[in-house]
């Protein structure tokens, strides 16, 4: 195997993982997830989060290890995610992560998570194209960035104005009496439905507003329209079509998101796009970029279902970059950044 090999460390919300890459090489992917333990409460509770990371963080980095038939010295670097995300959860495993790099005497790269989505997509598709564009889709996060070298430049593009498009998901589906998550339930039931039977706007594609935001999302609006009309067939005592509204909700997100990316991809000249972040795991946006970008001669680079959602080999995979393009690890005492700018790769 050639190329660095990197322990990647990720506890920025509910799933705590290590993974451990050799130049481009999966060697372990190791996710704990404390979700059944936040469902009852309709969300991530930090608090509980936390100490799930402080149970979990000792067994699964060492699996992570094992699994990859190595000790922590065959490591050359560690790189774990020091923001975005929940500051409680971040502490724990950077706080982690720096004990066992002082311990291992190993260099140590605090980098952000989201553009670990980014880079884990080169263990399935190989290299970045020069200036690709890349589409962000999570809970959190929905941004369109320009990626001219991922280790060291990343701009961007497009970014929500107010609800990222998980988070539309996740309102609607508790509308919808969903359990938490509600993503995959809007998913499932959007399979068997009409995405034409109800009218869901598309935010900022229209008038004034698209024209000054084309490459910006909003998606609280959207949300707003479905529970109004959820809300209005409920007092007229009349059925909610359940599978119907999840169809034509995910058919109008999936479009914005994907027609937007395109048309970056096709302003800026480049021919490839990168989609990372949980959200990237729903069926019709998967299917709806595809088909966009295949229309505009655009090759849409979608990881498999295993590595959309957090997890260690991101971390590590990003880590890999930094230490092949010879950026100095990070300090010691490195700070946490639960709002990390995105403009951000380590600190």
């Amino acid at each position: 195997m050639s190329g660095p090999t990197v322990l990647g460390i990720e506890s920025t919300c509910d799933e705590t993982a290590a993974a451990v890459i050799s130049g481009r090489d999966l060697a372990s992917n190791v996710v704990a997830s404390s979700m059944d333990e936040h469902a009852r409460y309709g969300g991530v509770i930090p608090e509980i989060a936390s100490r799930a990371h402080a149970e979990a963080f000792v067994p699964v980095v060492s699996k992570a290890l094992a699994d990859a038939g190595m000790t922590i010295d065959d490591v050359d670097a560690i790189a774990v995610s020091a923001g975005p995300g929940l500051a409680g959860c971040l502490a724990v495993g950077v706080s982690g992560a720096k004990a066992l790099a002082v311990a291992a005497d190993k260099p140590i790269y605090g980098i952000n998570h989201v553009i670990g989505h980014i880079a884990v997509t080169q263990l399935q598709f190989g290299d970045f194209p020069s200036d690709a564009l890349a589409l962000i889709v999570s809970g959190g996060h929905t941004s369109l960035l320009h990626v001219a070298d991922v280790a060291r430049h990343v701009d961007v593009v497009g970014t929500t104005l107010d609800d990222a498009a998980g988070e539309c998901f996740d309102k609607v589906a508790r509308l919808l009496g969903f359990p938490y998550p509600g993503g995959p339930h809007i998913d499932r039931h959007a399979r068997l439905g009409d995405p034409h039977a109800v009218r869901v706007p598309q935010g900022l594609t229209q008038g004034r507003a698209g024209h000054e935001h084309p490459y910006d999302f909003s998606f609280s609006g959207v949300k707003t329209a479905v529970a109004r009309w959820v809300e209005g067939r409920m007092a007229d005592g009349k059925d909610v079509p359940v599978d119907d509204v999840c169809a034509s909700l995910a058919e109008s997100v999936s479009t914005v998101l994907a027609t937007k990316a395109i048309r970056g991809c096709l302003a800026e000249g480049s021919d490839t796009l990168i989609v990372g972040g949980g959200f990237s795991a729903n069926s019709q946006l998967r299917e709806k970029l595809i088909e966009v970008g295949a229309r505009n001669g655009v090759e849409v680079r979608i990881p498999r279902i295993d590595l959309c959602t957090d997890n260690g080999a991101m971390v590590a995979m990003l880590g890999v970059n930094l230490v092949e393009a010879g950026i100095r690890p990070s300090a010691p005492d490195f700070p946490i950044d639960s709002s990390m700018p995105l403009t951000t790769i380590s600190v």
